[in-house]
C-alpha cells in the first residue's frame, strides 16, 4: 500500500502541472505527493470508468491499471469519454484505446491496460498491492465478486452504478463500513432498485448522469490517495439528474453479512460465478478460459466457413453469421449478439470457435 510519499519528491514542472490542485485546501503539497506516490484500479472502462480514468489521471494518480474485457462500439461514444469514431471502427478493446488515450494526457501517470474479464481466478493478480479500487461494471456478479475481492485482499473500493438519469456511489472500507453484500444482500430499497433488472441497453443512459458519480467516485478515490480519510462522506450517494432529486443515506453494517461479518467469499471462490452471462439487450457472453486462440488462423478457416465481415486485431475477432455477430477474444472468450439464448449462444460458439 501507498506509504504516502512519492519515490521523488515534485519537480517544478509536475508543481507546475498541479498547481490548482495543491493551491486546494482540501489536498495541498502533501496531498499532492500522496497521489504521486498512490495506486488505483479501475474495473470496467466503460462510462464511469472513462470518466473516472480521465479525473485520476489528470490529478496525478501515480499509478493506474484498468481492466475491461470489452471492445469499443459506436453506441458508446455518447458517453464513453476516452474514446473516438476511429477507435469504433477499429474495434479497439477498451483498455487499450484508453490507455492510449490516458498516456496522452499525462505522460506522468503509469498506466497499464488489461483485456480481461475479472474472475475469481485472476482477482487476486490483477488487484493486489493497489491502494483502491473503482467500480466501473455493468452487472452485480462481477461488482459481488469485486467486493469479495476487496475484503479478502483489505483493500477499500469505491461502487458506483448508474441508469437512466439514475445514479448510485458508496464507498467500502473494509473493515469500517458497510460492504456491497449488507447493501443488496438484506433488502435495502435504493440497491434494490438499482439491482432491477433495467439496464442501459434497455432504458437507455444520460451522459450527465454518468459524469456527475464518476466525479463524486472519483473524489472518494482521491481523498483515500490523497490520506484525507476524514473527508469521505461515509454514505450511500444517490441522485437522478433529470428529477434533480438527490439522497445521502448512512448504510449500517450488518452483523450477520455474509461477507464482511462471516467472510463468506463464494464470489471469490467461484461459487456463485456464471459461466454465461446475459450481457445486455440480445446478446450473451460466454466466459470459456483455460484456451488461447490464433486468431489469424481462426480468420483464416472462418473465411473459408459461411462467416462474413470478419475481421481481427492482435486482441479479438469479430464476425458474423446473420442474424448473429460473434465476437472472440484471445483467451477464448466470446459476446454473441442476436440472441438472448443461452443454448444457441452455445451452438453458435462450439460451431465456429470449438468446444
Amino acid at each position: 500500500m501507498n506509504d504516502g510519499i512519492a519515490d521523488n519528491p515534485m519537480t517544478p514542472e509536475e508543481h507546475e502541472k498541479y498547481s490548482r490542485q495543491i493551491l486546494f485546501a482540501g489536498i495541498g503539497e502533501a496531498g499532492q505527493e500522496r497521489l504521486l506516490g498512490a495506486s488505483a484500479v479501475l474495473i470496467g472502462c466503460g462510462a464511469l470508468g472513462t470518466v473516472a480514468g480521465n479525473l485520476l489521471v489528470r490529478a496525478g494518480v501515480g499509478r493506474l491499471r484498468i481492466i475491461d474485457r470489452d471492445f469499443v462500439e459506436s453506441s458508446n461514444l455518447q458517453r464513453q469519454t476516452l474514446f473516438d469514431e476511429a477507435d469504433a471502427r477499429a474495434a479497439l478493446p477498451k483498455a487499450v484505446a484508453a490507455e492510449r488515450r490516458l498516456r496522452a494526457i499525462n505522460s506522468g501517470v503509469e498506466i497499464e491496460g488489461v483485456v480481461s474479464d475479472l474472475t475469481p481466478r485472476n482477482a487476486a493478480e490483477l488487484l493486489s498491492g493497489f491502494d483502491v479500487l473503482l467500480d466501473g461494471t455493468d452487472n452485480f456478479e462481477t461488482r459481488l465478486l469485486l467486493n469479495d475481492a476487496a475484503l479478502s485482499l483489505n483493500i477499500p473500493w469505491i461502487y458506483a452504478a448508474v441508469v437512466g438519469s439514475y445514479g448510485l456511489t458508496m464507498t467500502i472500507r473494509p473493515g469500517e463500513t458497510a460492504c456491497l453484500a449488507c447493501l443488496i444482500e438484506h433488502g435495502e430499497g435504493l440497491a434494490a432498485a438499482a439491482g432491477s433488472e433495467a439496464t442501459c441497453d434497455t432504458v437507455g443512459v444520460l451522459n450527465a448522469a454518468v459524469g456527475t458519480i464518476a466525479s463524486i467516485e472519483s473524489a472518494e478515490a482521491i481523498k483515500l490517495l490523497a490520506g484525507k480519510p476524514e473527508a469521505l462522506h461515509g454514505r450511500l450517494i444517490a441522485c437522478d439528474v433529470w428529477t434533480g432529486q438527490f439522497q445521502s443515506i448512512r448504510v449500517a453494517r450488518d452483523p450477520g453479512c455474509r461477507a464482511c461479518a462471516r467472510r463468506d467469499f463464494r464470489f471469490l471462490a467461484g461459487e456463485a460465478q456464471p459461466h454465461l452471462t446475459l450481457c445486455g439487450r440480445d446478446s450473451v457472453q460466454i466466459h470459456e478460459r483455460g484456451r488461447r486462440l490464433d486468431l489469424g488462423e481462426l480468420a483464416r478457416r472462418l473465411a473459408a466457413a459461411a462467416a462474413t465481415e470478419v475481421r481481427y486485431n492482435d486482441f479479438l475477432l469479430q464476425f458474423r453469421v446473420p442474424p448473429y455477430q460473434l465476437t472472440v477474444f484471445a483467451d477464448g472468450r466470446a459476446i454473441i449478439k442476436g440472441t438472448k439464448d443461452p443454448a444457441v449462444a452455445r451452438s453458435l460458439y462450439a460451431r465456429y470457435i470449438g468446444a
